[in-house]
């Protein structure tokens, strides 16, 4: 990519650091553009787990900002899918080679490209205002800074607080189910579980259950065999009371949509492993009560009509959720900001042209993704048919 001969090199601000942040961030610095990122956490952004099906958009990303994927081994590869039936035999396996990876991976990857420079931690935005003219547009934060930009791309989430400022009616709706998710070293894998699981993309249905599991990297983003972690995850129905329930840690902390590592109380950590022994087929069943530490997040859903307001633009999360049978939440946020510099160096001199093209393609994307992710959601938790 060139960038643009604009005498005046545009500033973007990004509002989060996360996956969306980093893809946006490191994208539109690679046409020119100066760009800061503020993620509203002081800590360093971590997750051991979260598996992520390697997509090509995310590797689009890492060519044109100079990573060489094939220089890097970004995930765990599979051979076969497999279906099993409650009682452990198999119902169906084809092969269908694929690779996984994990979230610390392609975060620590786009992390190291960005740099710390221009990465802000600890910095929670409160309100953002911009000039009559929408032509700049400025960040207030609780510290009391404030920065200004030419643009600002709001990756904060699907919580985001920019959403929330301009288009407050927009919210994620519970989907009616909830992920139980789990890792377990592959050296510590029950012998069934690494009979039956180890090495290949599996699957099980029963009533109102559905899982799936698969190897990501290790700890450090170790790819070696015997280095690696199992990565489960398992869909359950739960009404919305029953949720708040299970989303109050085991400190008597409300969570709202997710419980990290260690946090899930005693009660619940038993709930979900009677459950297994009754629902699960061998395999599944021995390496859910094998986790020490499961973690949950509920299924929402959410796709905007509107990403753009002025000089604010919605991204990733923020704009649209896709159920994670899509396999497409990473992917949507890289294809966002793919296309967001494609614009913007085909439109360098009128921003809010480039922003009009790119909308309404963002939006497609995500409203496509809502009802494929819902028919197939529904469909394996509900039994319900498809929907056109």
């Amino acid at each position: 990519m060139q960038a643009s001969t604009n005498q005046h090199k545009r500033r973007a601000l990004i509002i989060g650091g996360s996956l969306g942040g980093l893809f946006a961030g490191n994208l539109l610095r690679s046409i020119g553009w100066n760009v800061d990122i503020y993620e509203r956490s002081a800590r360093e952004l971590d997750s051991r787990g979260g598996g992520i099906v390697l997509q090509p958009d995310v590797v689009e990303v890492f060519r044109r900002i100079g990573i060489d994927s094939g220089l890097i081994d970004l995930g765990v590869r599979s051979r076969k899918r497999t279906v099993f039936r409650p009682d452990g035999s198999i119902q169906s396996e084809q092969i269908a080679p694929q690779t996984q990876t994990s979230w610390s991976l392609i975060y620590t990857t786009l992390k190291s490209a960005f740099g710390d420079a221009h990465y802000h931690q600890a910095k929670d935005l409160r309100r953002i205002e911009q000039d009559a003219e929408k032509r700049t547009v400025t960040a207030y934060f609780s510290d009391g800074t404030s920065e200004t930009g030419d643009l600002l791309v709001a990756a904060d989430g699907g919580n985001s607080r920019v959403r929330g400022q301009y288009w407050p009616q927009v919210v994620p709706t519970y989907a009616g189910y909830l992920a139980w998710r789990g890792l377990v070293a592959e050296d510590d894998m029950p012998p069934i579980s690494r009979e039956t699981l180890h090495g290949d993309f599996g699957f099980a249905n029963n009533t109102g259950s559905h899982i799936l599991g698969y190897l990501v990297p290790g700890e450090k983003n170790d790819v070696r065999e015997g280095h690696r972690l199992y990565n489960w995850v398992w869909y359950r129905v739960a009404d919305s009371e029953q949720l708040a329930d299970i989303m109050t840690d085991r400190d008597g902390r409300q969570r709202g949509y997710s419980i990290p590592e260690g946090r899930l109380a005693d009660k619940w950590v038993a709930h979900m492993r009677s459950d297994a022994t009754t629902l699960l087929p061998p395999g599944f069943r021995d390496v859910v009560h094998a986790t020490e530490q499961p973690f949950a997040q509920a299924i929402r859903d959410l796709a905007s009509d509107e990403m753009v307001k002025g000089r604010v633009i919605l991204v990733g999360d923020a704009a649209a959720i896709p159920r994670p049978h899509t396999a497409a939440s990473t992917s949507k946020a890289a294809s966002n900001a793919l296309d967001l510099a494609d614009a913007l160096l085909a439109f360098p001199d009128d921003i809010d042209l480039a922003l009009a093209r790119w909308e309404p393609r963002q939006i497609a994307l995500g409203k496509a993704l809502y009802r494929q992710g819902a028919n197939a959601g529904d469909y394996l938790l509900f039994h319900r048919p498809p929907s056109a």
